[in-house]
């Protein structure tokens, strides 16, 4: 299985310190918007998403379809492929995709300690 690129996701109360916070460990801007408070961090292969009022807890995320700069990559496996998987594992996905979609789409499952882990396909 092919996850795609990783990176965490940090509900952060003010994105503006957060900004410049990870801006001082060597982060740069690679995407988002700042007036929509969401921004991408990356330092080398390293990717830290800031998203201020969006979601409750930190998570882990998986982009299938992209590599650590955010280029397509081929062949990948599919979002709903993944989620076909890991629900035959016995993984309880708690968000799902639509099996029926094409596309984007994203889905999350729920490690033993609470912990979200998002797969987000933008492709």
């Amino acid at each position: 299985m092919q996850l795609g690129a990783f990176s965490i996701s940090l509900t952060v109360k003010d994105i503006n310190a957060s900004r410049e916070f990870y801006e001082k460990l060597g982060f740069e801007q690679f995407g988002g918007d700042i007036a929509q408070n969401w921004l991408i961090m990356k330092s080398g292969d390293a990717i830290v998403g800031l998203f201020q009022g969006m979601f409750e807890r930190n998570m882990l995320t998986f982009n299938p379809g992209w590599n650590a700069d955010a280029k397509e990559v081929d062949p990948f496996t599919d979002v709903r492929e993944l989620q076909r998987r890991l629900k035959e594992s016995g993984i309880t996905i708690a968000t799902e995709a639509d099996e029926q979609s094409e596309g984007p789409g994203s889905f999350i499952v729920v490690d033993p300690d609470g912990n979200p882990i998002l797969f987000d396909q933008h492709r």
